[in-house]
């Protein structure tokens, strides 16, 4: 009697570890072809980047090529003459990849910091005040992440256009300098859960709303903060139709972030081919910054995305 109730017992544990195993072994399963359709496309960037651009079309069926070369990233780099840049099969077409990064660093820089801070200060202000229309005028901001951005551009461009900020740093960055709707729900949802406490003790000093925010909060949000500023940047370092609009009328492209300045190596080839060993170089450099900053940092956003309860 003993052995078959301990039979019986045992039943349901070796049932549940089956389940378990195989629920484990599927979701690795998705993970790694998750994985594999994000790599892949990388991969084929990096494979043209270092392929001969004389042999590129016939050799671009082959997983590794076999002539490989570190002569695109110099041309993308500007390190070539045009002239050496068309013998080889290239436009000739001008990037000048420090200047372009430089616009890059200014437009995401300063949008990031308008970005965290006013999102916060409106986060904050969501979260802990009262005030006649609250829950009113949040719900319409989480209503704006329903609006498609291609909707804004028109009305954006207008004014700005009125304003004479056409080819200008701060005509590209004023759309993006203040609060975004996921910024404002994000960290609203880490202010939620801030200790009440904290607060009440600052008030009691007689510290105001704002200094509160400055000298308590602000110190210990440091995590979503991070977080934050990390998924903003890695959103303003990739936009593009912005900037584009804003230097269209330009005669230059000295203001062009790279997303924008990458377009100068879809130039037509004499041929009539485009030079795809020279965009995938630029390319690669481009995304380099992004893919380190995923890399190092990328175990904090999925953290604090947990933390505030954001699926």
């Amino acid at each position: 009697m003993t052995s078959i109730r301990a039979e019986l017992a045992q039943r349901p544990r070796n049932g549940r570890s089956i389940r378990t195993s195989a629920g484990r072994g599927l979701t690795w399963g998705v993970m790694l072809v998750l994985l594999f359709l994000s790599i892949v496309p990388l991969l084929v960037v990096v494979k043209t980047a270092i392929m001969n651009p004389i042999s590129y079309f016939s050799d671009v069926e082959k997983i590794v090529p076999p002539d490989t070369t570190l002569f695109n990233f110099k041309r993308a780099l500007g390190m070539v003459s045009k002239a050496d840049s068309i013998a080889v099969g290239g436009s000739g077409a001008e990037f000048n990849f420090f200047t372009a990064l430089k616009n890059s660093v200014i437009f995401t820089g300063v949008s990031l910091v308008g970005q965290v801070f006013f999102s916060s200060l409106a986060a904050y202000a969501f979260a802990r005040l009262r005030f006649p229309g609250r829950n009113f005028l949040f719900g319409l901001l989480l209503g704006a992440l329903m609006i498609p951005g291609v909707v804004l551009f028109i009305p954006n461009y207008i004014l700005v256009k009125e304003m004479g900020w056409l080819n200008t740093y701060q005509g590209q960055i004023a759309p993006f300098f203040l609060m975004t709707p996921f910024a404002v729900f994000f960290m609203r949802q880490f202010f939620l859960a801030f200790p009440k406490e904290l607060e009440e003790s600052a008030r009691l000093d007689g510290a105001s709303h704002f200094m509160t925010f400055r000298k308590i909060v602000l110190p210990a949000s440091k995590g979503p903060l991070a977080t934050l500023s990390i998924l903003s940047t890695i959103n303003l370092w990739n936009e593009f139709l912005w900037p584009y609009l804003m230097g269209n009328t330009a005669s230059n492209a000295s203001k062009y972030p790279l997303t924008v300045a990458l377009n100068a190596f879809k130039s037509q080839q004499p041929q009539g081919g485009l030079d795809w060993t020279g965009l995938m170089a630029a390319t690669s450099l481009s995304v380099l910054p992004v893919i380190l900053l995923v890399v190092f940092l990328g175990k904090r956003v999925v953290e604090s995305l947990a933390f505030s309860g954001i699926k």
